[in-house]
């Protein structure tokens, strides 16, 4: 009760972002998540059991599938470049690619938030740019 505390408070618009959970399969043929657009980002974390992290990924440092080059928000390390964690960034979600626990582990609980690459918003989604 001590502690300074600061919280990021974010609202789901369609077409721009989506925030939601999923359920790990355990396989290297991952769940997937839809989000209905393309991900430029997308952060993680595993909700059930103590001593994981948040994972990121976006589409500026990953270019291509599949995606491996991993930051950790909660952490003060660099840039993670291991083919541990991995996913598929792909046109309407994401695919994990990984049995590893911090990402997909078999029946585990995981909440997820990711913003969309090329944002389809506004009154009219089908003319958006």
């Amino acid at each position: 009760s001590s502690e300074n505390m600061i919280a990021y408070c974010f609202a789901e618009k369609q077409g721009f972002s989506k925030f939601g959970s999923y359920t790990g399969n355990g396989s290297t043929d991952g769940t997937f998540v839809y989000t209905g657009f393309k991900p430029a980002f997308v952060m993680w974390k595993r909700t059930e059991d103590a001593g994981y992290d948040w994972d990121l990924y976006d589409t500026a440092r990953d270019t291509h599938n599949v995606a491996f080059k991993e930051l950790i928000p909660n952490g003060n390390g660099a840039e993670s470049s291991s083919t541990v964690l991995s996913l598929d960034i792909l046109s309407n979600g994401f695919k994990l690619r990984t049995s590893n626990g911090n990402g997909n582990d078999s029946g585990k609980p995981y909440i997820y938030m990711a913003f969309a690459e090329q944002p389809l918003v506004g009154d009219n989604p089908a003319t958006a740019r």
